[in-house]
C-alpha cells in the first residue's frame, strides 16, 4: 500500500515537472519516506505537503525537495554537506544519488533530531551518512571544500562560512528571506575567481536557520 502511494507520488512529481533527472527520480522511488516521519503520520508520508517531526521542525513537501535536488544538479560521486538533518530523509535521497563514491554529511543543531535522523538512516541502509550535532551556519570545515551544500532552513542571507567552504564550480542552495514568511529558493555557483553566480527559483517557506550566521534562537 505504502509502496503504491510512493510510486503515485513519484509519477505525479514527474508529470508536474518537479522531477526530471533519472538518478533523482530513482532516489525518490527507492527511499521510503514513511520511515522518516513520526509513526502517527505514516499514512500521510506520500502526500505532497510538509509534515511536523517535532521540536518545531518539519520534513519538507516532496515537491520542494525535488526542486532542491534538481537545482543543485546532484550526481554520483559528489561530496555534499547538508545543513539541517531533520528526520534524515533529505540526506537519504542525496546519499542515494551520490552513492558511496560520494560523501554526505548532515548537520543538525537539535540533538534529539540528530539521533532521530541517525536511527532512521541506519534502519534504511544509509548508515554511512555522517550526522553531526552543531551549528550548521558554521558549516563543516573538516570536510571542506564541498561540491554541493544544501541548506534546509531559511537564512537572512547565505552564511559566509558556507560560501567559503564551497568548492570552485560548487553549487549551494538555500531559502533566503525573512522568518515565518515566504522566502526565495536561491542557488549560487562559485566561479574560479571566487565570485558567485546567483539564480532564484521562486517562493518557498522554511523554518528559520538558527545559528551564529543565521537567526537568533527563540522559543518556537
Amino acid at each position: 500500500m505504502l509502496e503504491e502511494a510512493r510510486e503515485r507520488l513519484v509519477q505525479s512529481l514527474v508529470r508536474w515537472g518537479y522531477l526530471r533527472s533519472p538518478r533523482i527520480i530513482e532516489a525518490f522511488r527507492r527511499v521510503p519516506r514513511h520511515e522518516f516521519v513520526p509513526k502517527k503520520l505514516v499514512d500521510e508520508a506520500y502526500a505532497d505537503h510538509p509534515l511536523p517531526i517535532g521540536h518545531g521542525q518539519t520534513i519538507s513537501a516532496p515537491s520542494m525537495i525535488a526542486i532542491m535536488m534538481e537545482t543543485l544538479e546532484l550526481r554520483e560521486g559528489l561530496r555534499v554537506l547538508e545543513i539541517g538533518a531533520g528526520s534524515g530523509y533529505n540526506a537519504a535521497l542525496v546519499a542515494e544519488v551520490v552513492g558511496k563514491r560520494g560523501e554526505v554529511v548532515t548537520i543538525e543543531r537539535i540533538p534529539e533530531l540528530a539521533s532521530f535522523a541517525r536511527e532512521n538512516l541506519k534502519r534504511t541502509g544509509y548508515s554511512w551518512v555522517k550526522v553531526v550535532v552543531g551549528d550548521g551556519t558554521l558549516g563543516y570545515p573538516d570536510g571542506a571544500p564541498w561540491d554541493r551544500i544544501l541548506v534546509t532552513a531559511c537564512a537572512p542571507q547565505i552564511p559566509q562560512p558556507l560560501i567559503e567552504q564551497l568548492a570552485v564550480e560548487g553549487v549551494l542552495g538555500a531559502p533566503v528571506g525573512p522568518e515565518h514568511m515566504y522566502q526565495t529558493w536561491t542557488v549560487v555557483k562559485k566561479r574560479a575567481d571566487g565570485k558567485l553566480e546567483k539564480r532564484e527559483h521562486g517562493g518557498c517557506a522554511f523554518v528559520p536557520l538558527i545559528g551564529a550566521h543565521g537567526w537568533k534562537e527563540k522559543a518556537y
